[in-house]
């Protein structure tokens, strides 16, 4: 069962993020590390996925007047090609409704396989950038 809550341990919540994105830091030169990311993650809202009550994932999110940003979700690599990252955005347009969002934005790795989920779950690519596909989900 996939289940959400507020996060508790934003250490945990940066090594799923420094384990899953090592590869993308490494290929452009992105000099982060643990604390890095728990610095930029700090204020951001951060919400645990659970699987069976163990955290496998997280989602990051911020909004302005219309939008919603997600910042990031994570699915650890052992959970990953399960469903749980549909059910994830599931979560996070239930959250940009009921806050009053009219589109869910948010940028990937052009070489990310998150992209092609992105795609299937109707993200449009509204910008190109060098590294990244800038994408929205119109609620």
């Amino acid at each position: 069962m996939i289940t959400f809550q507020n996060t508790s341990d934003l250490s945990k919540s940066a090594e799923i993020t420094y384990s899953n994105m090592q590869p993308y830091y490494l290929g452009y030169g992105a000099d982060w590390d643990l604390n890095t990311i728990k610095q930029k993650i700090s204020t951001l809202k951060n919400i645990d996925i659970l699987f069976d009550r163990i955290v496998v994932g997280v989602i990051r999110l911020e909004k302005d007047s219309e939008s919603f940003y997600l910042r990031d979700l994570q699915v650890s690599e052992s959970h990953q090609n399960r469903g749980i990252g549909a059910a994830a955005f599931e979560e996070v347009k239930r959250l940009a409704i009921s806050a009053g969002a009219n589109i869910v934005r948010l940028r990937v790795f052009k070489t990310s396989p998150a992209y092609h989920l992105y795609q299937r779950l109707g993200f449009i690519v509204e910008k190109e950038e060098e590294k990244f596909y800038c994408m929205q989900f119109n609620l």
